[in-house]
């Protein structure tokens, strides 16, 4: 199927992208819950659980970042809005294999906020390796995913 007379809410009339005018839609209350995993040697776990990571705090630094993060998606994801959030909590849970990251994002505003949540998760996701790189040079993000949304015309969703 071409682009031209597509249903694809992103395209135009002409296939071309453009950004869904959401004006018409109703303000709402919407949060979006999304997780990841950090696979981590137990070498490195063991210096997090201690608190002894050479560069310092990795755990505090990665929940900053995962909340700036959410503030900055619409400019790293083309086409996405920028939206008002209302709160950004990011949980580390630092387990025997790595690390699990979860972030939970809300506003009230006219679109949800699937992609802070995600974008959260990966950039505290992408912190936590940068503190922790020289110690375990073979870390992995894994499972990034949106794990519950709420609110606007579609209602609740999980996973």
């Amino acid at each position: 199927m071409s682009a031209k007379g597509s249903e694809f809410t992103h395209l135009d009339e002409t296939g071309a992208a453009r950004m869904v005018d959401v004006s018409a839609k109703d303000v709402s209350a919407r949060t979006a819950t999304a997780t990841g995993f950090v696979r981590l040697s137990p070498e490195c776990v063991a210096l997090l659980r201690a608190g002894d990571v050479p560069k310092g705090d990795a755990i505090s630094v990665a929940r900053i970042a995962g909340i700036m993060g959410a503030k900055r998606v619409p400019d790293l994801v083309p086409l996405c809005h920028p939206i008002a959030l209302h709160g950004v909590k990011v949980d580390l849970d630092v387990q025997d294999d790595g690390v699990a990251i979860t972030a939970v994002t809300r506003t009230a505003d006219r679109t949800g906020v699937e992609m802070e949540a995600l974008t959260s998760v990966t950039v505290a996701a992408l912190a936590l390796i940068d503190m922790i790189k020289a110690v375990d040079p073979a870390a992995v993000i894994t499972d990034v995913r949106v794990e519950e949304k709420t609110g606007g015309k579609t209602g609740g969703w999980r996973r």
